[in-house]
């Protein structure tokens, strides 16, 4: 049997090239070698492409890649070999990885990809459009307020405290693992906190804060996505909130309760909200969905991850654990659904014979 030729494609020119190196390195790790022959391609944090004999940070130690564009399919060159893959499974997080890009530019070369395509994963990675076209469709999202670059002049403290209360939380609203999030408690340093966000992306979110336990749901699927049971953040220590130093650096800052308790009613409530933020973003194949539960008892949807992490504290494999699919069967299933999706499209005729 002809194993599957899967091409790993991690890093990036992102502030999440160290998280994605991780999440890579254990889906290289745990896929099934049997059925599929790996090609581990590297992007550095310039954004030039390598071929790599492993996934480490020293990606510009490989082979530096082209990718020459063929009418019959594409091909990747490497030290003027050629060769090609049957299917990329991007690891990356971030900008220039799950915003759209990358997938923008593999559906136009014609590779199949693992995950979310442009549209939804723009959707996604943009917090600002993902809360209006959630709020649309009747998703319960947190208030929110936003601002460009050019408006940080006209971002006033009082003016948010005035509309949103306080604490409040401020965000890059295209970014992801919690870099450049702040709380907000005080008037005193809020200037600084803006001019580092800004350092990090061009729109600033600002949110409520949400007083409440902090739930993810796994989902996964296509034409009829699953659900799993919730999981729980449970911060410790000094911990405000779920920053990127609590989930990739500090060992004991948080609980991972995998599943969770909650009262049925609400179980099926945070399964049923995940698959409709899921399907109204237009997600394919997998995604992390982040919710809030208030002390009322009602659910306000925070995120939406379209590339979640799959290092070894990583939710999202440990939720669809829960599920019955072990690690090493979640990367074939994801491959599965990648290449079905990718002959369900092979299906649709691009030509219509006119008279023009």
């Amino acid at each position: 049997m002809n194993k599957t030729k899967v091409g790993i494609l991690f890093g990036g020119k992102s502030v999440e090239h160290d998280v994605s190196i991780i999440s890579a390195q254990n889906i290289a790790k745990y896929i099934n070698k049997d059925v599929y022959d790996l090609t581990l391609i590297g992007i550095s944090k310039k954004g030039d492409w390598f071929l790599c004999n492993e996934v480490s940070k020293d990606i510009s130690s490989g082979i530096p890649l082209l990718l020459t564009l063929k009418a019959s399919k594409p091909s990747f060159i490497a030290n003027d070999q050629t060769f090609d893959v049957d299917v990329i499974f991007p690891v990356l997080h971030g900008t220039d990885g799950e915003d759209g890009n990358i997938q923008g530019m593999l559906k136009a070369v014609d590779i199949p990809f693992v995950g979310s395509e442009a549209l939804g994963s723009s959707v996604s990675m943009d917090k600002l459009t993902s809360k209006r076209v959630l709020q649309n469709a009747g998703v319960p999202v947190a208030r929110f307020l936003s601002y460009t670059r050019a408006e940080k002049g006209k971002i006033s403290f009082d003016e948010i405290v005035a509309k949103l209360g306080l604490p409040f939380i401020i965000k890059p609203a295209n970014l992801g693992s919690s870099v450049g999030v702040f709380k907000v408690s005080e008037k005193e340093g809020f200037d600084e906190k803006i001019n580092t966000l800004f350092e990090f992306d061009k729109v600033a979110l600002v949110e409520e804060f949400i007083e409440g336990r902090e739930l993810e749901c796994a989902v996964l699927g296509n034409e009829q996505p699953v659900a799993s049971p919730a999981g729980e953040i449970v911060l410790k220590g000094d911990y405000e909130f779920y920053s990127f130093k609590a989930k990739y650096v500090d060992g004991n800052a948080v609980d991972l309760i995998i599943p969770t308790k909650l009262a049925p009613e609400i179980e099926e409530q945070v399964k049923q909200l995940s698959i409709k933020s899921f399907q109204t973003a237009s997600c394919k194949d997998l995604a992390r969905i982040d919710l809030f539960l208030k002390p009322t008892g009602d659910l306000v949807v925070n995120e939406i991850n379209t590339i979640p992490g799959f290092t070894n504290i990583s939710m999202y494999p440990k939720l669809i654990g829960e599920l019955g699919i072990g690690y090493a069967d979640l990367i074939s299933k994801l491959i599965q659904l990648a290449l079905e999706r990718y002959k369900e499209d092979q299906s649709i005729s691009t030509n219509f014979e006119s008279s023009l």
